[in-house]
């Protein structure tokens, strides 16, 4: 509020009624905002209810009106979904297996396993990556390659004054036997997202009773049934629960316990604590006093580092493998091009840019 304030000096003075916005304000004012202009003029604010189902926990009762930013952030992946399930479907591709093959019903370790198997994690997996930095990158590049759109980003497209708050959401799953996806909240803890992506997966595994929001206290997702299944099935798909008994007897007597089996599993030493309390390997009081500190200190160890190249940070927000799609759509000319930066949030130059270092020239 104290930003809108700053640049609307006269808007005390509306709330008050003292003094009347002009046309030409207003209009600014829905812009800078992100109201649409006619909402300006009703009596009060209209309910606009999330249109995906909602995962989250009760303690988000007081976040039930979303954000303009993730109404916003939904919305534009929805496109994406709507606008590749077409382009499969026109090109005859195959409905994916692994969707809604999961039932509440289930073991969730085992649907967890089964996750792991599909995307490869047993094929080499710990020895294929230097950090759990990077395997976060590349889990998400095996989701990809499975045909999931899997996006991780912090802020609305590419607009780093529209920041997405981790308090009101940590991802979500849009299930299609087409066209999933899945959506991770970038400005959450590094050492978090791992385990948003894990169990956003599992989300697209149950199916259509699957798609929603989720919304992570602490790294425990809500409640539900929904999302205690899938926090289950995420769990074991980081972390299998023999392993990691198996492992745990060599380090439990170390100070860096959790950066041991991190190394390890190259999950994070977030998720790795997390699995540890899970498995009553350690109590939820010595977990959640790591969690703090580390993610104090990784919070601040982000403030210290720039955004990052710009093209670079594409490979999350949009995707190489939808980036080329579109790309290819619009050089086929089922696409305009206008329609083809709207999709993927990138103009221009930008655009061209981008799917030139993907290896595809649009002038050819």
């Amino acid at each position: 509020m104290r930003d809108v304030a700053a640049r609307f000096p006269q808007f005390p003075r509306w709330e008050r009624g003292e003094k009347q916005p002009t046309v030409n304000q207003l209009e600014a004012f829905a812009k800078a905002t992100h109201t649409p202009f006619g909402y300006l003029f009703l009596p009060e604010p209209p309910d606009e209810p999330l249109p995906i189902p909602d995962f989250r926990t009760i303690r988000d009762a007081r976040l039930r009106r979303p954000s303009p930013e993730l109404l916003d952030t939904i919305y534009a992946m929805q496109r994406r979904q709507d606008w590749l399930r077409e382009e499969r479907i026109e090109a005859e591709a195959e409905p994916l297996e692994f969707v809604g093959t999961a039932r509440l019903s289930d073991d969730p370790e085992a649907v967890g396993r089964e996750m792991r198997r599909a995307v490869g994690l047993d094929d080499g997996w710990a020895g294929a990556v230097p950090s759990w930095q990077a395997a976060v990158l590349e889990l998400r590049g095996r989701i990809e390659a499975l045909g999931i759109m899997a996006v991780i980003n912090g802020v609305v497209g590419n607009n780093t004054h529209r920041k997405l708050d981790v308090e009101e959401f940590r991802g979500f799953a849009l299930t299609d036997r087409h066209a999933p996806l899945i959506f991770v909240n970038g400005a959450d803890a590094k050492s978090a997202q791992m385990f948003t992506l894990a169990h956003e997966l599992a989300h697209v595994w149950v199916g259509p009773e699957g798609e929603g929001i989720s919304g992570f206290e602490g790294i425990i997702p809500g409640d539900g049934r929904v999302e205690r299944f899938c926090d289950r099935a995420a769990a074991e798909f980081l972390v299998p629960a023999r392993e990691l008994r198996e492992h745990w007897h060599a380090v439990r007597r170390s100070a860096d316990a959790f950066e041991r089996v991190a190394r390890y599993f190259k999950v994070s030493p977030v998720v790795a604590g997390r699995r540890a309390m899970d498995l009553r390997l350690v109590s939820r009081d010595a977990f959640f006093e790591f969690y703090a500190a580390y993610t104090q200190r990784e919070r601040r160890q982000a403030r210290k580092t720039s955004g990052g190249d710009f093209y670079n940070n594409q490979n999350t927000r949009v995707g190489a493998s939808f980036a080329i799609s579109v790309a290819r759509a619009a050089m086929a000319g089922r696409l305009t091009f206008k329609e083809a930066y709207d999709l993927t949030g990138l103009r221009g130059g930008a655009f061209q840019q981008y799917v030139r270092r993907l290896g595809l020239d649009l002038l050819a």
